[in-house]
């Protein structure tokens, strides 16, 4: 059973991760007022791998990962989250707006727990499918208001479901593998740079530097997509996934509604009592699944 302290700092864990990951959709679409998608993605993975292996390996002292075991683990996991899911989400971000974009991350919940019930035969109790209605109508709540204001095309919200899917199978795929004493920074590192690599051909193919400006808008979205959302919350992110791949995944539903306060920051959007009916129904669903992770290990 986790201590208070314990309990607390997941709990601060999940709510930092669910702000910062929500942000990215905002950045994303600043960013693509300067340049292609594939660009930002690839500015974005090598500047944060960069970070990430310098600090693990120069700085912390970190051994490389050796054996093929492991090598194939770190490039199975940076296809699914990183070049997959990221390389397909820049692109969607072209076709529907910020607000659908962050929508979006809060089906991955049920995404996680219908392939781990499918792959892995894990159960679903009672508590967990309650937990999820409650989020499910508290997202839908709180995005009322904006629906008549959101747009999207057909091919975009095919490419958007696209990107969950590998996303979900990403969370399942990391928690399920034994990756021994490597540290959670170098997997992260290796695998964002893995991930850059395998967009690598797709930019070089599509590239137009007509189309490109490095200005203030492509710095900007780039170093914070980089920094705060590659490193912190995706380090949040596995710390959360090594607790409980399905208890981590309800801290998603919390970033719609980080969205909407992001989005009424800096695009104007309204909130409304709506949004605040949608983040008390969350709460509610987010306590019933750390109530259940909680007593599973009693």
């Amino acid at each position: 059973m986790k201590s208070s302290v314990q309990q607390f700092v997941y709990f601060l864990a999940g709510v930092v991760f669910a702000i910062l990951w929500a942000s990215a959709s905002a950045a994303t679409k600043i960013g693509l007022l300067a340049a292609q998608p594939f660009v930002i993605a690839i500015a974005r993975f090598t500047v944060a791998s960069t970070i990430m292996l310098v600090i693990a390996h120069l700085l912390m002292r970190k051994k490389i990962p050796s054996g093929i075991r492991i090598w194939k683990q770190l490039t199975i996991y940076g296809l699914l989250n990183v070049g997959l899911y990221l390389g397909l989400y820049v692109l969607a971000m072209q076709e529907v707006s910020a607000g659908l974009g962050t929508l979006f991350v809060a089906t991955n919940p049920v995404l996680i727990v219908l392939l781990g019930a499918l792959w892995y035969k894990q159960p679903v109790g009672l508590s967990t499918v309650v937990s999820f209605v409650l989020c499910i109508a508290g997202m839908l709540l709180a995005a009322y208001p904006l629906f008549q204001d959101s747009y999207a095309t057909l091919w975009g919200i095919g490419i958007l479901f696209m990107s969950m899917l590998s996303y979900s199978a990403g969370a399942i795929y990391f928690a399920r593998q034994n990756w021994g004493d490597v540290h959670i920074l170098t997997i992260n590192g290796w695998q964002t740079l893995i991930g850059g690599v395998c967009l690598l051909p797709f930019m070089l193919f599509f590239f137009d530097g007509s189309a490109n400006t490095f200005d203030g808008h492509f710095w900007g979205a780039v170093l914070w997509l980089a920094i705060p959302v590659s490193i912190v919350a995706v380090l949040l992110w596995l710390y959360l996934l090594r607790d409980n791949p399905v208890k981590a995944s309800a801290w998603l539903f919390l970033c719609p509604i980080a969205g909407f306060g992001i989005a009424a920051i800096l695009m104007g959007e309204p909130l409304s009592w709506y949004t605040l009916m949608g983040v008390i129904l969350v709460l509610v669903g987010l306590y019933l699944v750390q109530r259940r992770g909680v007593s599973r290990r009693k």
